[in-house]
């Protein structure tokens, strides 16, 4: 059934023990074909070379629209919502996204469905079942979907520079889509939305536009005949790819500054340039040659210098809005606000790094250096997952060669310092676009962009305006980068003295534990590393939390001159502030990771507070602060659930308010007191031999707890910090409504969470098979049919060894109230379910469950991270999935219902709920009206979040 064609070697990484194979079927549809003996997961991704940029003029959002309708039904099968619903059962998930040239829908579940789960995704490719009813409801969550980006900056500013593009090119587009794109305007020009979508579908999705990517354990033999099987019927139209041979922009888009208004407080450049997209030299790759220097953070570099100034915070720079016929090359900027006083110079130093880079000529060991990592990352990249491998590849194989297919444009390999002059050349003040972001500059602009109503103004800024930008710049020692000494060149495998499958308490003493794991499974030349301080003076207060961020945002800012190369060879490092103290993360190549680590533990010990750096830090977590109440609805009402749940939590707002008085001295005083009494919990996993984890540990103690003046002292046995969570009432519902922070904020959102029980394995698995039977029931119901909010989400919730039952929801159309009441009405229906489902679904979703929990992990970052969870959780049960397949296998049908009408049923007399509402704009009517209700017998209306928490007990800790 497969065309015959030419056997092509696709280049894949000398430690892929996978096999692949193309095909085309004779409906020209392109496949590549995946077989992993090893794999838990099935997996397929079709890519359809159709995108927003398709969109018919007057249906702006009609491509993702029909992303969002496509998985609705099928002729074959035709009830709404049962695929989600099969793969949901089966342990899988589905979804897909819309971009400018390209559509991709992709899902993956169990392996024991695979062909039935396959014959149901393909079937939305050849007869799909677009039902009018769903076309409305369909038009809301696109609409509802839209509302929840009005107020981010990153859309917005995207918008903006479309908008400032030529207007009849597809570049100028909105490709979100709202109601008023797919109804209100439509309907007003007597055009049926429907109608065109249908028409949309049929002239454009076609077979020869189709690639499709099948991941599984079969053989290829049996994939390629299933596929054969399940994909010949797509129609094949012959279509031809949809192009455009004009630029986005003329010169009236050029030599521009574009002042622009965000939400967020703060400030930002973004210098863009339109250049040669570089799929058209992929293995030259000159974009990553250039970002690779542009980005670089060491001394000399762009970033280093304006850091040094005080100018800015962060730098990014490379290619990005690409496409096959135009790209454009970013530098981003954020800006301090010292930095915002002094954007000429800013600007100027950017085009005297790029004229740096023109004169210095392209560099051959620069070059070698890049493709030396690049071929190391791709050779040892860790497995991900198989629904993230087969959209990354079903992407990369429209726009690369099939021998191209899996390793896209990541292995620069010729060099060709021509091409790279040739874009670099192009970084010009001739072609530049400068988008300036502050908040400074409300009031001050004339325009509006119609889509987010981003107000901006715009001048002309000439090539010679920016030339005295450069000579007005201060004279800084801008340099190329040295040598990466941390480029790592020992890859052998060390061979454990025992099997060890599980953690082991190698060392104890009075100043640590270490858990060590080494690598039995991967086989790579890769550790992870991490170091728990537990420091008991850093909760105290609002204070001491504020002092302990900016310890570790000040390390970390300290160490990057230095620790960059490390990043750039695949070395990563972390230190970030916990509840009780900070945490040293390394994760990449074993070989140079002990040097790092030792700079790193020096720099904690020898910490001294730089009075420059202090002040720009400082700002950053203060603007940090303040942008919080621009987070969107759900993630604030989350911040209220956990001061309300979680013991020993301060809220932002006080931190904020503290962090305004700190200076330099409170820094310098509170680090040694911070640092006077520590424990360290220590993990290390991977290519590293017991001695060496040991010494590792040995290193630290002696650094911070031995000699004549040690740094740290033990803790007494009464320090040691425990992590407590209030225990809610039985059969009582709590209630604590709040009004959003962002007054422009349109939606609403609630949490309805569910406490219901401490730590136990046969509690943990019921309550994880009512997450996994619920999940879907209630996103079809809440979301789907109700249309509440594009945000719907059922699952569990794990505070530090106490579970429960959590729903998230956002909605622009309805109040928290009334979400809270669909809840539970969704309770009284999804009860139902329960009792009347057939015992062979029942035994479908705890298989289901028990292959999700037998899913062997992708990498030793993934089994190192659920390992730490359960030492740092004070629950070192290593065995847990295994221990809870053995209670899956136990449980019956009669014993989860049970469970569920103790513990979660509405008006069970155990249950105990906690609803968090964060109210929009616009249902302030139903906030004030909800407070003067009258409170509901069982209910606990929550004015003051730590009055409530000092009055109710606290579950015992597992620490």
């Amino acid at each position: 059934m497969a065309v015959s064609i030419e056997d092509v070697e696709i280049l894949k990484p000398k430690t892929d023990k996978r096999e692949y194979r193309r095909i085309v079927l004779k409906n020209s549809l392109q496949v590549l074909l995946i077989s992993d003996p090893d794999t838990d997961k099935c997996a397929a991704s079709l890519n359809v070379g159709v995108g927003s940029f398709c969109d018919p003029v007057g249906l702006e959002g009609l491509a993702h629209f029909l992303e969002h309708m496509l998985f609705y039904a099928s002729e074959k099968y035709p009830l709404e919502d049962s695929y989600l619903k099969y793969i949901t059962e089966h342990g899988g998930s589905t979804n897909a996204f819309t971009a400018s040239e390209m559509t991709n829908y992709f899902f993956d579940a169990n392996t024991d469905c695979f062909e039935e789960a396959l014959d149901r995704f393909a079937q939305f490719f050849i007869k799909p079942l677009m039902s009018a009813d769903a076309t409305m409801r369909e038009i809301k969550a696109v609409d509802s979907e839209n509302k929840m980006y009005l107020l981010s900056d990153e859309r917005r500013m995207s918008q903006l520079q479309k908008h400032l593009s030529l207007e009849s090119h597809p570049y100028h587009k909105f490709g979100g889509g709202n109601c008023d794109t797919l109804d209100v305007r439509p309907k007003a020009k007597g055009v049926d939305t429907r109608q065109e979508l249908l028409k949309f579908y049929e002239d454009k999705y076609s077979a020869n536009l189709m690639h499709l990517v099948v991941y599984s354990k079969e053989s290829l033999d049996k994939i390629q005949s299933l596929v054969e099987d399940k994909f010949q019927e797509i129609q094949n139209s012959d279509r031809s790819r949809f192009q455009f041979s004009s630029q986005p922009c003329t010169s009236e888009h050029l030599q521009i500054l574009v002042r622009a208004v965000p939400i967020k407080q703060g400030h930002k450049l973004r210098i863009v340039w339109p250049i040669t997209p570089s799929i058209v030299h992929y293995k030259e790759e000159p974009c990553r040659y250039l970002d690779h220097l542009i980005n670089h953070e060491g001394e000399g570099s762009l970033s280093y210098v304006l850091k040094k100034l005080g100018w800015a915070t962060e730098l990014y720079a490379g290619e990005d809005d690409r496409a096959s016929e135009f790209s454009f090359f970013y530098v981003v900027i954020d800006l301090t606000d010292a930095g915002q006083d002094h954007m000429q110079e800013i600007i100027g130093l950017l085009f005297k790094y790029i004229q740096l880079l023109q004169q210095s000529g392209v560099c051959k060991w620069i070059f070698d250096e890049l493709s030396a990592i690049c071929e190391t990352g791709f050779h040892y990249e860790d497995k991900i997952s198989p629904i993230d491998y087969v959209v990354r590849i079903s992407s990369n194989m429209q726009i690369y060669p099939p021998k191209d297919w899996l390793v896209g444009s990541s292995l620069p390999s010729d060099f060709n310092p021509d091409t790279i002059q040739k874009i670099l050349n192009e970084l010009s003040p001739e072609s530049v676009r400068i988008f300036w972001e502050s908040n400074k500059f409300e009031g001050l602009t004339d325009k509006v962009e119609p889509w987010y109503g981003t107000a901006y103004s715009i001048e002309k800024v000439s090539p010679s305006r920016i030339q005295a930008w450069m000579s007005s710049a201060p004279n800084e020692n801008l340099h190329l980068p040295v040598p990466n000494v941390f480029i790592p060149t020992d890859f052998s495998i060390k061979n454990p003295q025992e099997k060890i499958k599980l953690p082991v308490l190698l060392r104890k003493s009075s100043y640590s534990k270490l858990w060590y794991k080494p690598d039995t499974v991967f086989s790579t030349p890769k550790a992870y590393v991490k170091i728990d301080f537990d420091c008991p003076y850093v909760s105290n207060s609002p204070e001491t939390e504020a002092l302990a961020n900016l310890l570790a945002m000040l390390l970390m800012d300290d160490l990057n001159e230095y620790a960059y190369y490390a990043q750039v060879a695949g070395l990563h490092y972390d230190i970030s502030h916990t509840e009780s103290g900070f945490q040293v993360t390394l994760v990449g190549y074993n070989h140079k990771l002990r040097i790092l680590l030792e700079t790193i533990v020096n720099k904690i010990a020898k910490f001294e507070v730089r009075p420059d750096r202090f002040s720009v830090i400082k700002e950053m977590a203060i603007k940090a602060y303040q942008n919080f109440k621009f987070q969107q609805p759900y993630e604030q009402a989350n911040d209220y659930y956990s001061l309300i749940i979680e013991d020993q939590t301060w809220p932002w707002m006080e931190q904020l308010e503290v962090l305004h008085c700190l200076d330099e001295e409170d820094l310098a005083k509170f680090a040694p007191i911070m640092l006077s009494r520590a424990f360290l919990q220590c993990y290390i996993a991977g290519n590293i031999e017991h001695e060496e984890a040991v010494s590792m540990i040995e290193h630290i103690e002696d650094v911070f707890f031995k000699g004549s003046n040690p740094i740290c002292q033990p803790l007494f046995p009464s320090q040691i910090l425990r992590n407590r969570v209030v225990k809610l009432g039985k059969g009582m519902n709590y209630c604590y409504s709040k009004e959003g922070l962002n007054p422009s904020d349109e939606n609403s959102a609630l949490i309805h969470y569910i406490q219901v029980h401490r730590d136990d394995f046969i509690l943990n698995v019921k309550l994880q098979l009512v997450a996994l039977i619920g999940e879907q029931a209630a996103f079809h119901q809440l979301r789907s049919v109700e249309q509440l909010g594009y945000i719907t989400y059922l699952g569990q919730r794990n505070d530090f060894g106490i579970h429960g039952l959590l729903f998230i929801i956002q909605s622009p159309v309805k109040d928290p109230g009334h979400i809270d009441s669909r809840v539970e009405a969704f309770l009284r229906m999804f009860e139902s379910k329960l009792s009347e489902m057939k015992n062979d679904e029942f035994k479908g979703n705890v298989n289901a469950l028990i292959n999700m929990k037998l899913e062997k992990h992708k990498s030793l970052s993934e089994e190192s991270q659920f390992y730490w969870t359960e030492i740092i959780s004070g629950t070192p049960k290593f065995d847990r999935r295994e221990a809870e397949v053995e209670a899956l296998k136990k449980l019956t049908q009669q014993e989860l219902i049970d469970f569920f009408d103790e513990n979660i049923k509405v008006g069970a007399t155990r249950k105990k709920t906690l609803s968090v509402r964060v109210y929009g704009n616009q249902h302030l009517a139903e906030y004030n009206s909800q407070k003067s209700e009258a409170v509901q017998p069982n209910t606990v209306q929550v004015d003051d979040i730590f009055s409530f928490r000092r009055s109710r007990p606290l579950y015992a800790s597992f620490r």
